[in-house]
């Protein structure tokens, strides 16, 4: 059997951060499992400079997760590609002025969470903007060559680019459409390894269905939530994940992949997780939730067809007005008969 490849992510402010790593345990776990580390790049600070000196030391591969300032969206998106931009030539100058080593970058593309925390308070003040972006495809182009001129600079600094992406966009590529990309802020850019977050925590009763449904489309499977990650207000965070939840998804995961990320390393620590992974045992029988999954997939199907439609208004016009063309030719016809 192939190893399975563990990157865990790890999202946490700098002194939070260095109190996770400061006795040396966390490193001898990750050691222990052999696992790699997507590495939350909130600030280009000594303090989170000092961590990844210390993960490079021994051994433990990190990728440089790029984040923005939450006044820039904190995830890339749509509006933000100048500032991703600016902050990895930032990041470059740091990483250099440190000596640091990284194993690749992350691109998280993921909706402003300015508008997430809008969304929870007042959703209509948002209509007005939805509609406008629906109709302006523009800016989604010109983001997407923003970003791919960033994918190919990082490439020649030397670096493979990883993307974290909603598992939505699968459906939207299927579709050959980008509304869900205008109306949300994504952008869907070729990297070297896309990995989609289903996270099951997030879509109960659903999510393990969602994890089969969307795991077979992933170069790595993103399972979660064990803990941590960055708050939104007005959002309420979702229960973690228990021992049981997450070995589940573990085994789904590797069904389809030896790829897989964890969100997140904080969490699996306050769990006690980081250590139960040592011995898991990866071939433990687990049952493929085939109801839940199937019922995923009809919804998938609905909106691949929605999808399809808007990125087809013209097809939908024309195959509308023959349809009504055939039975205003049905209602003459049958008419005409009855006048004979």
């Amino acid at each position: 059997m192939m190893e399975v490849l563990m990157t865990f992510f790890c999202e946490l402010e700098a002194e939070r951060l260095q109190e996770l790593f400061a006795d040396g345990t966390v490193i001898a776990g990750l050691r222990a499992v052999q696992g790699q580390v997507s590495l939350g790049i909130l600030d280009l600070s000594a303090e989170r400079a000092a961590v990844v000196r210390a993960l490079n030391q021994n051994g433990i591969p990190v990728t440089a997760w790029q984040l923005l300032p939450k006044e820039q969206g904190y995830w890339f998106n749509v509006d933000n590609a100048p500032q991703a931009a600016n902050r990895y030539l930032a990041f470059k100058r740091w990483t250099a002025e440190h000596g640091l080593q990284w194993d690749g970058i992350g691109l998280d593309i993921e909706p402003d969470i300015r508008e997430m925390r809008l969304l929870s308070v007042d959703k209509r003040s948002l209509l007005p903007v939805l509609l406008k972006r629906g109709l302006d495809g523009e800016r989604l182009r010109r983001a997407q060559m923003q970003y791919q001129t960033l994918v190919a600079q990082i490439r020649a600094d030397g670096y493979r680019v990883d993307s974290y992406q909603m598992p939505l966009i699968v459906d939207e590529r299927k579709a050959g459409s980008t509304l869900l990309q205008r109306l949300g802020g994504l952008v869907d850019i070729a990297v070297d390894r896309e990995v989609l977050m289903l996270y099951s925590s997030l879509f109960r009763p659903y999510g393990t269905g969602m994890l089969w449904s969307y795991a077979p489309d992933a170069q790595s499977v993103g399972v979660g939530v064990t803990g941590g990650g960055v708050e939104i207000e007005g959002v309420p965070a979702a229960p973690p994940l228990t021992w049981e939840e997450f070995s589940r998804d573990l085994c789904l995961a590797r069904r389809w992949t030896n790829d897989i990320h964890i969100f997140s390393l904080e969490g699996c620590v306050q769990q006690g997780f980081l250590n139960r992974l040592v011995d898991f045992d990866w071939e433990q029988p687990v049952v493929p939730p085939v109801e839940s999954a199937a019922q995923v997939q009809r919804l998938r199907q609905a909106l691949r067809a929605a999808l399809w439609a808007s990125a087809h208004p013209w097809l939908m016009t024309v195959g509308f007005l023959s349809v009504v063309c055939l039975l205003c030719s049905g209602r003459r016809t049958k008419s005409g008969k009855r006048n004979q």
